[in-house]
């Protein structure tokens, strides 16, 4: 992705798991525009949206362990995940915020 508009790119392979992919920009110090894929699968499908609304806004300071904390509370119980993990996710918006260029982390951040 374009890093001039603060777009950032990050992958993860969960072991014995998937390829969690994600896409987000960074605004002001959060996360807009989050975007996870991949080659896993969910069930019902529609929890791939609810887990892009709990990133949706996140501080990019955010540590790994409260990304999938916030995964999975938004989660619950009901959907099934195969081939990810809360932790995965996080690992790969991790590293997507990591692969970004300084400024884009800067600004709004206290």
């Amino acid at each position: 992705m374009d890093a001039s508009n603060n777009a950032v790119h990050g992958e993860y392979k969960v072991p014995g798991g998937k390829l969690v992919v994600v896409d987000l920009s960074i605004v002001d110090g959060r996360m807009a525009g989050v975007q996870v894929s991949g080659d896993f699968f969910l069930e019902p499908a529609s929890a791939l949206d609810t887990i892009d609304a709990a990133l949706e806004g996140l501080p990019v300071d955010t540590g790994e362990a409260a990304l999938a904390a916030a995964v999975g509370a938004a989660l619950g119980r009901a959907p099934q995940l195969f081939g990810i993990t809360p932790e995965g996710v996080a690992i790969a918006v991790r590293r997507a915020i990591d692969t970004a260029p300084p400024q884009a982390g800067a600004g709004g951040t206290a």
